[in-house]
C-alpha cells in the first residue's frame, strides 16, 4: 500500500493520467464564497450551480453532513462537494470542521472513486477556512482511500 502523494500546485490542474475526483470541503450552509471553492469556480462554474442547487433543495435531498455531490466537469475530471463543516465561523461549539462528517463522505468518495477507477486529488481539506487539524484529517484518508488502492495527492498551494 502507497502512501499518500504531497505535491506543490493547484489542486484544480491534477496531474498524471486517467479519470481524476478533486476533493474538498464545502459547509452545510450554502455558502460557497470562500477558500478553495473560489479557485474552483474559476476553473469551472458547474461545481458551484449544482452545490447551490444542492442546497435549495435540500428537503427532497440527502443533502447534509457527510453528503457527497460528484460534478463531472470534464470528460475524464469530477469534483467531489463534501459536506464537512457545520457552519462558517468559529464559536461556542469550536471550529466548523466535522471530522465524522469527513470521514462519512470519505467513504462514499471511496466508492466513487473505486466505480471510477479514479485517482483523486485534494488540498489539505478541512484545515482551512474550517479550522481542522491536518494531523486528524490525513488518517481519515489513509483509511478510507488507500486501503483500496487509490492514488491520493494532496497539493500545497504556492513556493
Amino acid at each position: 500500500m502507497t502512501g499518500i502523494v504531497y505535491v506543490r500546485g493547484d489542486a484544480t490542474t491534477p496531474a498524471g493520467k486517467g479519470v481524476k475526483i478533486i476533493a474538498h470541503v464545502c459547509n452545510d450552509l450554502g455558502g460557497w464564497g470562500k477558500g478553495f471553492v473560489l479557485a474552483l469556480s474559476r476553473r469551472w462554474p458547474e461545481p458551484e450551480a449544482a452545490y447551490r442547487r444542492w442546497h435549495r433543495e435540500r428537503a427532497g435531498n440527502d443533502f447534509g453532513l457527510g453528503a457527497v455531490q460528484y460534478v463531472q466537469v470534464g470528460p475524464y475530471l469530477w469534483v467531489a462537494n463534501m459536506v464537512g463543516q457545520r457552519g462558517i465561523r468559529t464559536g461556542s461549539k469550536g471550529v466548523p470542521v466535522r471530522y465524522e462528517a469527513i470521514d462519512t463522505a470519505l467513504a462514499s468518495l471511496a466508492d466513487k472513486a473505486a466505480e471510477l477507477d479514479a485517482s483523486v486529488h485534494m488540498p489539505r481539506i478541512g484545515c482551512g477556512l474550517s479550522g481542522g487539524k491536518w494531523s486528524r484529517v490525513e488518517p481519515l484518508i489513509a483509511g478510507r482511500l488507500l486501503p483500496r488502492g487509490i492514488p491520493v495527492t494532496v497539493y500545497d498551494h504556492g513556493d
